[in-house]
């Protein structure tokens, strides 16, 4: 078992961009082997739970506003996962609540809400951010404070590389979810002339890279890539260069708001051919606002919402109905999730409640104290969630298998789904 030493926190800034040199091993926990992940052996697991706290805060590294239009979902979804864990009592009587901190801009003023959060508000532990970029802010600034940081929708590895041991994230990486794109691109028609157009923001570029090395193994060169470097300007210059050779292939890896203008204006632009994408295109956003346009998009596929609306009506007004704390992951989630706030879940909703359910549970097994919060986090390797099971590699990260999915009558579903 590795352990990291208190004195070991100079790797993170270097470790933190780890190259990426090609391809790992097959199997689904490329990154970081399946196993128990690193375990912090410094000191913390002999102070004493305090006595005069009214409640327990767990820290949120997002925007707390439902209507936002990257982190709302995911907001709601924390809500309602603290919601049900106060109405099963809270921790010994005492409620959860929530403390979020947030901004656009998240190395500078956002780097001060979650120092706030770790030193002011003495949260427990951290969810978040909703993204690559703010979740290594995240984990940079705890793993000083040694606390725990359970990313809910990060596909970014690089965060879990530092070899810190206080980052947890739920969802397959990039190392995992590029291949599985690369080996479908594979088997279509005119793979050696693709063109690809990527957004300039960090999970993009990340994803591009693991793209390129994943089709490098395969022997085969994209044609063409540009560049959608005015996002969320007008993507049509863009489009128009990269229809300019009529490729048979296009692959769009930007977030879900680029990849919609991305991809309608190639729609509009005539294009008919196959388009694949990055996980981005699963979330709620990309397939609402892209509309017809995003029919037969081809993606890595996290989650999808089980539950179409008109099932809905049935969903319990509270919890009374539910059982033991977590109960929503056996079947309701979705369900509950539209039922509250009108719209169905994506991935980043299932993945926040996840994390969310997980720190509770977490405090509840080892108490008011984050060191050993990080040993039962741990500890839930197995746990099944809504996203399904977790179970940790040697980085934290989880090593879940993943697949690729489709846009159908305007939902997400398996690609070899009928």
């Amino acid at each position: 078992m590795l352990r990291i030493a208190a004195g070991s926190l100079a790797l993170i800034v270097v470790a933190s961009v780890a190259p990426i040199a090609g391809e790992p091993a097959a199997g689904p926990a490329k990154q970081g082997g399946v196993g128990t992940p690193l375990e912090y052996s410094g000191p913390g697991r002999e102070i004493p739970e305090p006595f005069d706290l009214t409640e327990v805060r767990v820290g949120y590294f997002g925007p707390s506003d439902p209507a936002h239009p990257d982190g709302g979902d995911a907001w709601s979804a924390a809500q309602l996962a603290i919601d049900e864990a106060n109405w099963q009592g809270g921790y010994r009587g005492k409620p959860f609540r929530l403390v979020a901190g947030w901004s656009d801009s998240p190395w500078t003023a956002g780097a001060r809400h979650v120092t706030r959060m770790v030193f002011v508000d003495k949260v427990w532990a951290i969810v978040g951010g909703i993204d690559g970029p703010s979740t290594h802010l995240a984990e940079q600034v705890a793993a000083k404070a040694n606390l725990p940081v359970v990313s809910p929708v990060s596909t970014d590895r690089t965060a879990n590389s530092a070899f810190v041991p206080w980052m947890f994230s739920l969802l397959p990486g990039d190392d995992v979810l590029a291949p599985l794109v690369a080996e479908q691109l594979a088997r279509e028609p005119g793979a050696g002339t693709l063109v690809i157009i990527s957004g300039d923001d960090h999970d993009s570029r990340v994803f591009s890279a693991r793209l390129a090395a994943s089709l490098a193994k395969r022997q085969i060169a994209p044609r063409s890539q540009f560049v959608y470097s005015n996002a969320p300007g007008d993507p049509v210059p863009v489009v128009s260069r990269a229809m300019a050779g009529k490729p048979p292939l296009l692959v769009v890896l930007a977030g879900p708001l680029a990849s919609t203008r991305l991809v309608v204006a190639l729609r509009d632009a005539g294009y008919r051919g196959p388009i694949f994408g990055g996980p981005w295109m699963g979330r709620r956003g990309f397939i609402e606002k892209a509309g017809r346009a995003a029919e037969g998009a081809v993606f890595p596929w996290l989650y999808a919402a089980k539950d179409r609306p008109g099932k809905l009506d049935a969903a319990p007004a509270d919890f009374r109905s539910l059982g033991d704390f977590g109960s929503l992951k056996a079947g309701r989630f979705d369900a509950e999730f539209a039922r509250r706030f009108h719209r169905p879940p994506d991935y980043a909703a299932a993945g926040t409640y996840d994390a969310v359910t997980l720190v509770v549970a977490a405090v509840r097994k080892a108490g008011l104290n984050r060191a050993r919060i990080g040993d039962a986090l741990r500890g839930l390797s197995g746990w099944e969630g809504v996203l399904g099971d977790l179970r940790w590699d040697r980085l934290g990260g989880n090593a879940r298998s993943a697949t690729l999915g489709t846009i159908r009558n305007g939902r997400a579903v398996p690609l070899a789904a009928p």
